[in-house]
């Protein structure tokens, strides 16, 4: 069964135009999720602790994805964004809540994803900074 960890605070640096996402709970390792802006695209860092996965979307694909993404009924996540060796795997939930599962393929025997989930405030923020039309 899969563990998710809640993001559930947000702070943007408008010098760098990053978007940083966290916790505000006091855990050993800390997950964040770090986003900019790079011209087509949107350069993705998420860390836990020493680990990370890094991932380099299209910003339009990526937005298209988030402003048309729905909750269904028993999945997680429903749409993903980027290649099948790395991608970020998303899900709607009904109580607003967004899951984002940042992923690497190793082959078929396996892969790497943590398991995000971005607390309602976060979500609409991350919307807000994009921007995502139609939310």
């Amino acid at each position: 069964m899969r563990h998710f960890e809640l993001l559930d605070y947000v702070s943007i640096d408008t010098e760098t135009g990053i978007i940083n996402l966290t916790t505000t709970r006091e855990v050993h390792s800390k997950p964040i999720v770090a986003m900019r802006r790079e011209g087509g695209y949107v350069v993705i860092s998420a860390s836990y602790g020493p680990l990370e996965i890094s991932l380099r979307p299209r910003f339009e694909e990526l937005t298209r994805v988030l402003a048309r993404l729905q909750p269904v009924e028993g999945l997680q996540t429903t749409r993903q964004v980027g290649t099948g060796q790395a991608f970020l795997a998303l899900g709607s939930q009904t109580s607003g809540e967004l899951i984002l599962r940042p992923t690497i393929v190793a082959d078929a025997t396996g892969h790497l994803s943590f398991n995000l989930l971005l607390a309602v405030p976060v979500r609409q923020a991350l919307y807000e900074w994009l921007p995502v039309e139609g939310d």
